[in-house]
Protein backbone atom coordinates (compact mmCIF):
# COMPACT_ATOMS: atom_id res chain seq x y z
CA UNK A 1 0.00 0.00 0.00
CA UNK A 2 1.14 3.52 -0.73
CA UNK A 3 -0.10 5.57 2.24
CA UNK A 4 -0.64 4.97 5.93
CA UNK A 5 -2.60 6.86 8.58
CA UNK A 6 -3.65 6.18 12.15
CA UNK A 7 -5.73 7.44 15.04
CA UNK A 8 -8.51 6.36 17.36
CA UNK A 9 -12.28 6.00 17.46
CA UNK A 10 -15.07 5.91 20.01
CA UNK A 11 -18.21 3.82 19.87
CA UNK A 12 -20.98 6.40 20.23
CA UNK A 13 -23.87 3.92 20.13
CA UNK A 14 -24.43 0.16 20.26
CA UNK A 15 -28.01 -0.74 19.40
CA UNK A 16 -28.97 -4.45 19.32
CA UNK A 17 -31.71 -4.88 16.71
CA UNK A 18 -32.41 -8.61 16.80
CA UNK A 19 -31.35 -11.67 18.81
CA UNK A 20 -32.05 -15.28 17.92
CA UNK A 21 -31.15 -17.68 20.73
CA UNK A 22 -30.85 -21.35 19.78
CA UNK A 23 -29.32 -24.31 21.63
CA UNK A 24 -25.54 -23.78 21.65
CA UNK A 25 -25.52 -20.40 19.91
CA UNK A 26 -27.00 -16.92 19.73
CA UNK A 27 -27.23 -14.93 16.49
CA UNK A 28 -27.43 -11.17 16.73
CA UNK A 29 -27.83 -8.10 14.56
CA UNK A 30 -26.49 -4.75 15.81
CA UNK A 31 -26.22 -1.14 14.62
CA UNK A 32 -23.13 0.70 15.88
CA UNK A 33 -22.00 4.30 15.38
CA UNK A 34 -18.43 5.54 15.78
CA UNK A 35 -16.57 8.86 15.84
CA UNK A 36 -13.02 8.94 14.42
CA UNK A 37 -10.05 11.20 15.18
CA UNK A 38 -6.55 11.23 13.71
CA UNK A 39 -5.94 10.62 10.01
CA UNK A 40 -9.62 9.70 9.69
CA UNK A 41 -11.89 12.45 11.00
CA UNK A 42 -15.59 11.81 10.86
CA UNK A 43 -18.17 9.19 11.73
CA UNK A 44 -19.38 5.80 10.63
CA UNK A 45 -22.40 3.54 10.83
CA UNK A 46 -21.77 -0.20 11.23
CA UNK A 47 -24.25 -3.00 10.50
CA UNK A 48 -23.02 -6.18 12.18
CA UNK A 49 -24.15 -9.81 12.32
CA UNK A 50 -22.61 -11.78 15.18
CA UNK A 51 -22.52 -15.29 16.60
CA UNK A 52 -22.05 -16.08 20.29
CA UNK A 53 -21.03 -19.57 21.36
CA UNK A 54 -22.95 -21.69 23.86
CA UNK A 55 -21.11 -20.03 26.77
CA UNK A 56 -22.07 -16.53 25.56
CA UNK A 57 -18.61 -15.65 24.26
CA UNK A 58 -17.91 -14.13 20.83
CA UNK A 59 -17.55 -16.79 18.13
CA UNK A 60 -17.61 -14.81 14.85
CA UNK A 61 -18.92 -11.67 13.17
CA UNK A 62 -19.28 -9.97 9.80
CA UNK A 63 -20.05 -6.31 9.27
CA UNK A 64 -20.14 -3.45 6.80
CA UNK A 65 -19.20 0.04 7.94
CA UNK A 66 -19.91 3.26 6.04
CA UNK A 67 -17.40 6.01 6.93
CA UNK A 68 -18.08 9.66 6.07
CA UNK A 69 -15.64 12.48 6.74
CA UNK A 70 -12.02 13.21 5.89
CA UNK A 71 -9.00 11.02 5.28
CA UNK A 72 -5.76 13.00 5.57
CA UNK A 73 -7.65 16.16 4.56
CA UNK A 74 -9.62 14.62 1.65
CA UNK A 75 -13.40 14.71 2.05
CA UNK A 76 -15.61 11.80 1.10
CA UNK A 77 -16.79 8.38 2.14
CA UNK A 78 -16.11 4.67 1.72
CA UNK A 79 -17.18 1.29 3.08
CA UNK A 80 -15.18 -1.14 5.21
CA UNK A 81 -15.92 -4.88 5.27
CA UNK A 82 -15.19 -6.77 8.53
CA UNK A 83 -14.80 -10.55 8.86
CA UNK A 84 -13.85 -12.25 12.13
CA UNK A 85 -14.02 -16.00 11.56
CA UNK A 86 -13.91 -17.01 15.22
CA UNK A 87 -12.51 -16.62 18.69
CA UNK A 88 -9.89 -19.35 18.48
CA UNK A 89 -6.99 -17.15 17.33
CA UNK A 90 -8.18 -16.56 13.78
CA UNK A 91 -7.28 -13.14 12.42
CA UNK A 92 -9.78 -10.31 12.03
CA UNK A 93 -9.76 -8.97 8.47
CA UNK A 94 -11.02 -5.49 7.61
CA UNK A 95 -10.69 -4.04 4.11
CA UNK A 96 -11.88 -1.07 2.12
CA UNK A 97 -14.50 -2.31 -0.33
CA UNK A 98 -13.30 -1.42 -3.84
CA UNK A 99 -15.67 0.85 -5.74
CA UNK A 100 -17.29 2.39 -2.63
CA UNK A 101 -15.16 5.53 -2.40
CA UNK A 102 -16.98 8.83 -3.05
CA UNK A 103 -15.98 12.48 -3.24
CA UNK A 104 -12.24 13.02 -2.92
CA UNK A 105 -11.93 9.38 -1.80
CA UNK A 106 -13.12 7.91 -5.10
CA UNK A 107 -10.93 4.95 -6.06
CA UNK A 108 -9.73 4.18 -2.53
CA UNK A 109 -8.56 0.66 -1.67
CA UNK A 110 -6.84 -0.54 1.46
CA UNK A 111 -6.60 -2.53 4.66
CA UNK A 112 -7.72 -1.42 8.12
CA UNK A 113 -6.33 -2.76 11.40
CA UNK A 114 -7.81 -2.08 14.80
CA UNK A 115 -6.53 -2.63 18.30
CA UNK A 116 -7.67 -1.95 21.84
CA UNK A 117 -5.17 -0.77 24.44
CA UNK A 118 -5.11 -1.70 28.14
CA UNK A 119 -7.35 1.28 28.96
CA UNK A 120 -10.00 0.15 26.46
CA UNK A 121 -9.28 2.83 23.83
CA UNK A 122 -9.83 1.76 20.20
CA UNK A 123 -6.99 2.56 17.81
CA UNK A 124 -6.65 2.01 14.07
CA UNK A 125 -4.10 1.96 11.28
CA UNK A 126 -5.33 2.37 7.68
CA UNK A 127 -3.00 1.51 4.80
CA UNK A 128 -4.51 2.76 1.57
CA UNK A 129 -4.11 3.83 -2.03
CA UNK A 130 -6.16 6.31 -4.01
CA UNK A 131 -6.58 5.25 -7.62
Amino acid sequence: MGRKTDGSFELTSFEPEETDEQPGTTLGRVRITKTFTGGLTGSSVVRMLSVLDGAGGPAAYVAVEHFTGELDGRKGSFVLQHAAPGSQGERLAIRVVAGTGAGELTGITGAFELSTDDGGAHNYVLEYELG
